[in-house]
């Protein structure tokens, strides 16, 4: 019976150096603030500003920094909490916890990235029919399969992880429970059970990158020879997308697809995933996207007005 007997995991993966320690929950706390004060930004924007909120476009992108949220939030709580007080272990049951929802929002927001590609697609390549192709009824559908092909994805990794006996080491050369670590402690060869989980979130990671980089293509491919008239707007619509994509996918990429391997770097690329990139999301689509720094601009107007206004009436 492949009954677990470990009951808790040690993380190694932070410094046992006073000064690096402070410098690590400095560079976690500012990035884990940006995540959720930057991300709540965007998903209030678009919800109080009735052209974007009709968007199929900004309906995805806030919908990206719902996932970006959570996703910041597996991980980054716990490592603060290990650095202030140098307690670098998690239980059983927490490590398996926060391997699901590592998987589920992560591969949602591959998917979501994909569907958002799918979306400038239709937009820019097909503008006859992009109202009625990307209607509100069909965003929903396609957004909610986006979830539940995460849930199915982070389900299979889990299932395959369970079965494994856990008997003998426990330190995770990590900062938090994830595929390749956990699988090393398994009690008996893994071998096959890490080739089907790297395979699993590799070839998600692998396939969906290159639909995304097809669908880009396609959209220059179809503006060749109408660059001068379009192609200005099509670059600032399709490059905050393609800087994100790349934020994502290639710390991924560099992960799953190179399976067996330990290194600091790998481990560094876990800890961009998770912490830094959810981060530079919300950064990179304020500042280069024209129309949601100008929605930003006017809730900013609507809150000092507001202000101002119950301020009077106080007085």
């Amino acid at each position: 019976m492949n009954v677990s007997t470990v009951t808790e995991f040690i993380f190694l993966g932070i410094s046992c150096s006073h000064s690096i320690h402070l410098l690590f929950f400095l560079l976690v706390l500012v990035s884990y603030t940006t995540i959720m004060l930057g991300n709540l930004l965007i998903v209030v924007t678009v919800n109080t500003e009735p052209r974007l909120h009709q968007s199929p476009m900004y309906f995805f992108l806030a919908s990206l920094s719902v996932i970006d949220s959570g996703l910041g939030s597996v991980a980054a709580p716990k490592m603060m909490a290990d650095l202030v007080t140098c307690d670098r272990t998690i239980s059983f049951g927490g490590c398996m916890a926060q391997f699901f929802f590592l998987h589920f929002l992560g591969g949602s927001e591959m998917l979501l990235l994909t569907l958002m590609a799918y979306d400038r697609y239709v937009a820019i390549c097909q503008p006859l029919t992009y109202t009625a192709t990307m209607n509100r009824p069909r965003c929903v559908r396609l957004l909610v399969s986006c979830w539940v092909g995460g849930f199915v994805h982070s389900a299979i990794q889990l299932v395959l992880i369970l079965r494994l006996p856990f008997c003998g080491p426990n330190e995770l050369d990590s900062f938090y429970c994830d595929v390749p670590q956990v699988v090393r402690l398994a009690c008996t060869n893994a071998y096959v059970t890490e080739l089907l989980m790297v395979a699993n979130s590799g070839l998600l990671s692998l396939v969906s990158f290159l639909i995304l980089m097809v669908s880009y293509g396609v959209i220059i491919a179809t503006l060749k020879g109408h660059f001068k008239e379009r192609g200005g707007k099509v670059l600032s619509t399709c490059s905050s997308h393609l800087m994100v994509v790349s934020l994502i996918f290639v710390p991924c990429l560099f992960v799953y697809l190179i399976p067996f391997s330990s290194s600091r770097v790998d481990k560094m690329a876990s800890v961009f995933y998770t912490v830094i990139t959810p981060a530079l999301n919300p950064i990179i689509y304020s500042l280069r996207n024209h129309e949601m720094k100008e929605a930003m601009g006017r809730l900013k107007n609507k809150c000092i007005f507001c202000h101002s206004r119950v301020k009077g009436e106080q007085n």
